[in-house]
């Protein structure tokens, strides 16, 4: 029997590379919008979900974002219709999944989801887990062929699960979840069994199949920097309840408070007494483009100041990341701020600095 490289390989990598090159029989899925309106869940205790409403328009891709427990993957099992909520409303396209008085089951919505940990039956091999979904006329067609072979698996029909490595169990999972050309995708922390080397890789292999296919997709990820490059938006999630939904530029750029600033990136927060036109501050003079006429905290971001020579404060500790590094500067005044500057490093711990800000004008955050 031919061997298939294991993930992590050079031929592996060659594989994944390729996944996007390839033009198989599968065609695009017809997309549909979905609506979360007012939904609420809890189990025996407090609420796990409350009052969360978003919508997905069709052929969007929506990351869900948040810590640990704040109810990602229950907002995800409920759309599906793995757990039923106790209010709000659950629609894909013109019709109701689930509400006060419809549920429809999870095999009737036409909504394919990928689990974490990929949920293969090991009993069955490749070739029928991913056929598990399909009406009985379609599993003899070469539609698990062709699935296989958009995800970088083709040849692997009569593989059983447990000879896979995690991140090939993974993209098993994806086709059987696309075999059925669903209107909507949903995938919990998809990229969270690839190995390291490969995460960037193959989520932007992903994120232009998904694209290419037009398939309207909500995926669950605690990691910002993943939200960002695979959202068209971006819903933040945070104990159960949506903290604000939008454009990765508007979520980083245009936070609603301090939570939803400090969980996308980096953030200077510097507290002043009135956010009213130009305030004066530790890093100078700095205009305010969206203003607080009262106490408040202006945003800024790491990239918006520069360092210099000067004596404004001590440089305490260098992160270097290769296309950049990331510069702590204690102040004066015994504040530290975070500098992000280029990869030169032209200052080292221990050198006395100047900072200046650079950036488009602050954000004042209430407080």
């Amino acid at each position: 029997m031919p061997t298939t490289p294991a993930l992590g390989s050079a031929a592996a990598t060659h594989i994944l590379l390729g996944m996007l090159n390839r033009r198989t029989h599968v065609p695009r899925a017809t997309a549909e919008g979905l609506e979360v309106s007012d939904l609420s869940v809890a189990y025996d205790g407090p609420p796990v979900l409350t009052l969360v409403s978003l919508e997905v328009a069709a052929g969007e891709v929506v990351a869900l974002l948040g810590p640990s427990g704040c109810g990602k993957t229950t907002l995800l099992r409920t759309i599906a219709g793995l757990e039923r909520q106790q209010a709000g409303t659950v629609r894909l396209g013109d019709r109701v999944l689930s509400d006060g008085t419809t549920f429809v089951p999870p095999e009737k919505r036409r909504i394919g989801m990928v689990f974490q940990d990929g949920a293969l039956f090991p009993h069955l091999d490749v070739g029928q887990n991913v056929a598990y979904g399909l009406p009985r006329a379609e599993r003899r067609s070469t539609r698990v062929a062709d699935t296989l072979e958009l995800v970088g698996l083709a040849g692997m029909v009569d593989r059983m699960p447990g000879s896979l490595s995690g991140g090939q169990q993974q993209r098993v999972a994806l086709a059987r979840a696309l075999a059925p050309r669903p209107g909507v995708l949903l995938l919990d922390e998809p990229f969270s069994s690839l190995d390291t080397s490969l995460r960037v890789q193959v989520r932007s292999e992903i994120h232009h199949l998904l694209l290419e296919l037009g398939v309207t997709t909500v995926f669950v990820t605690h990691d910002q920097e993943e939200a960002f490059v695979l959202g068209d938006r971006v819903a933040v999630l945070n104990d159960g309840r949506l903290a604000q939904v939008g454009t990765p530029d508007e979520l980083y750029r245009h936070p609603v408070d301090r939570w939803v600033a400090t969980f996308v990136g980096d953030a200077n927060l510097i507290p002043v007494a009135k956010a009213i036109g130009t305030c004066r501050t530790a890093v100078g003079d700095v205009p305010v483009a969206e203003g607080v006429d009262g106490p408040a905290e202006l945003l800024l971001r790491p990239e918006d100041i520069r360092v210099a020579d000067g004596e404004d404060g001590i440089v305490e500790l260098v992160e270097y990341y290769g296309h950049d590094a990331m510069v702590l500067v204690r102040l004066q005044d015994g504040t530290s701020i975070r500098v992000r500057t280029g990869s030169d490093l032209a200052h080292q711990r221990g050198d006395a600095v100047g900072v200046t800000y650079v950036g488009p004008g602050a954000v004042a955050l209430g407080v």
